[in-house]
């Protein structure tokens, strides 16, 4: 987990675990910098962790990940989905402020400019080394109001196991969240498949609303993420 850097957070990140020089003082410019090593800076004097991009980081277990999924849905049923959909959104969009700031400061160009491959890599290469997993993305339908996300080794997913139904939706809020800020435009997520569901990795569909309730409807009754996807690439919406 992480949080955005506050004002003293800078001479807490130029510590290292050892008192040496860090690792990004010794090579400020270096761009591939995401070994765990290299990415987090240990300070056990102040009972520190922070990443390259100077925000603070905690370590989270999975016995914490269940406390809060389980203790939410003690407190709200079925409605915790929406909550940590939220989170995820809202945690999205400060995320998308923060990216840019450093983004365009590392790589010394416009984020609006630069190729949307880049951008998103390096948007996504910090979550992996924070234990988010991999993931891959599919610029391919973008221009038809849609787009999908793939996660491999979802934090969540990983945690709860095989529970017959998709469980990362602070993972679609977060995307929500992300792109809904960084192209200007309300943008929805759902999660279509999930490896909470038996299946190899989590898959999201990314778009306008009308889309999301397509999908959510199909999903609702019984259709399969490959389902969904052949629907919205034939041009199926609801009526």
């Amino acid at each position: 987990m992480v949080f955005t850097p506050e004002i003293d957070t800078a001479s807490a990140a130029a510590t290292s675990t050892t008192g040496n020089q860090s690792f990004k003082q010794s090579y400020p410019h270096k761009l591939n910098h995401y070994r765990f090593e290299d990415f987090f800076t240990f300070n056990r004097t102040e009972g520190t962790i922070n990443d390259w991009h100077e925000s603070r980081n905690i370590l989270a277990s999975e016995d914490f990940i269940v406390a809060l999924i389980e203790g939410l849905e003690q407190e709200v049923g079925s409605a915790s989905s929406v909550v940590m959909y939220n989170i995820g959104k809202e945690w999205g969009k400060q995320d998308a402020n923060f990216f840019q700031s450093w983004f365009e400061d590392q790589f010394q160009q416009s984020l609006q400019t630069c190729r949307p491959s880049l951008a998103l890599e390096a948007w996504w290469w910090p979550f992996t080394s924070q234990g988010w997993g991999n993931w891959e993305v599919d610029l391919e339908n973008q221009q038809n109001g849609f787009m999908f996300i793939n996660i491999f080794d979802s934090a969540v997913a990983r945690t709860l196991g095989d529970v017959g139904k998709p469980v990362c939706h602070i993972y679609a809020g977060l995307f929500a969240g992300f792109f809904s800020h960084l192209v200007k435009k309300e943008l929805s997520c759902i999660e279509t498949q999930c490896y909470a569901m038996g299946e190899t990795y989590c898959k999201f569909l990314l778009g306008k609303q009308e889309r999301i309730d397509a999908a959510t409807f199909w999903q609702n009754e019984g259709a399969t993420a490959r389902d969904i996807e052949t629907r919205l690439h034939g041009g199926e919406y609801l009526e």
